[in-house]
């Protein structure tokens, strides 16, 4: 059998590594295919999805906005955050109007975090103070003054307070309060619509078995993963994988899908996005 070679874009994060372990080690059965493993950071691969570069890639919500036309969302690989998610952190807390009126280092403009910020505020970005910075220095920026607030995303939802931060709100309680009880929809997995609708499908149901095997041997790919678990330990990093890979992975379902539905939609309609989304999913 002729094998294919598709380009697999995801992050060198632990929550991703877990996922990928049976494809990456070859533990499962891919008939017909192989994967080329591509490991660059989210802001990378949003930018590289834009110009269609990968067959396969994780992007953040936010950015499907900005590809809709080049990619199909695929069910499974999402990072939901069910009651919880990015995080706005300072030395004290503040209220939202207060925070408002300060800077907020923030962890990328396409991030899914950014997009929830400013629906949070009620503000496009033009219309309050910010300044980017990698995601795994965001607590520098605030601890040395460069900025006042930190929109926090990663583990670092998990180790703020060992910086001696506080939260000020968790924009992952606040949409779920505001939309039913709906997970926030953070990041999920695309294929290029150059494939056939027939291959798409083929494609996820082995993208869902690696999913599914990693689930099932979680002390194993928990290992795997901890190759990128930047200062984490094995007891963090698992609760980590957890929070961001688990029954919302393996296929988020109609909920999901109006929980992107939602997202991108009240995006559109305050003016934070520029276009009303022709969503497609591959089910």
């Amino acid at each position: 059998m002729q094998t294919t070679t598709l380009t697999l874009g995801h992050s060198p994060d632990p929550d991703d590594a877990f996922m990928f372990y049976a494809l990456a080690k070859e533990l499962i059965p891919s008939p017909g295919y192989r994967f080329e493993h591509i490991l660059q950071d989210i802001q990378t691969l949003n930018e590289r999805a834009t110009r269609g570069e990968l067959d396969i890639t994780a992007v953040s919500i936010h950015a499907y906005a900005f590809v809709s036309d080049k990619y199909a969302l695929l069910p499974s690989g999402a990072s939901m955050g069910d009651g919880y998610g990015p995080m706005l952190v300072a030395k004290q807390k503040f209220s939202r109007d207060e925070i408002a009126k300060k800077k907020i280092a923030v962890p990328g403009t396409m991030t899914s975090a950014f997009l929830a910020l400013q629906l949070w505020l009620g503000k496009p970005a033009k219309e309050f103070n910010y300044v980017v910075v990698p995601f795994d220095q965001i607590f520098a920026a605030v601890k040395n003054g460069m900025a006042e607030i930190g929109l926090i995303i990663h583990e670092g939802q998990l180790t703020y307070q060992n910086e001696g931060l506080v939260v000020c709100e968790d924009l992952g309680i606040w949409w779920g309060r505001q939309n039913d009880g709906l997970p926030l929809p953070l990041g999920g997995n695309v294929i290029h619509k150059k494939f056939a609708p027939a291959v798409r499908k083929q494609i996820s149901d082995t993208l869902t078995a690696s999913i599914r095997y990693s689930l099932d041997h979680r002390p194993e790919a928990v290992q795997h993963a901890l190759q990128y678990a930047r200062d984490m330990g094995r007891d963090l990093a698992d609760k980590f994988v957890g929070m961001y890979v688990n029954h919302w992975t393996l296929d988020y379902g109609e909920k999901g899908r109006e929980s992107i539905r939602r997202f991108l939609g009240q995006a559109f309609d305050r003016g934070i996005i520029p276009h009303r989304q022709e969503l497609e999913f591959v089910v």
